[in-house]
């Protein structure tokens, strides 16, 4: 526990932080899996929902949720998946 009021409010900022790193991470899964269902699935809805995710991805990345390697290693993946069915 917090004993110097420096630390209590290092405290509360972590909290608040926490908690939309949260909303932001599972904003992205969401936005993946529905990447890979669509790829899965060969809907021409891949591309769209891939443009989607690149952004939810950069946008995590440069608020400090992702780290910049991860974010651009997720993005190649996906694009690297998507562009499978593409060619298939």
């Amino acid at each position: 526990m917090a004993n110097h009021p420096s630390a209590e409010k290092r405290q509360r900022q972590n909290e608040k932080l926490r908690i939309r790193n949260k909303g932001v991470r599972s904003e992205l899964r969401t936005q993946v899996k529905k990447v890979l269902q669509s790829v899965e699935d060969k809907d021409p809805q891949a591309n769209a929902n891939l443009n989607e995710a690149t952004r939810l991805i950069n946008k995590a990345a440069s608020k400090g949720i992702l780290k910049k390697k991860t974010a651009s290693r997720k993005i190649s993946r996906l694009s690297k998946s998507v562009s499978s069915i593409a060619t298939a």
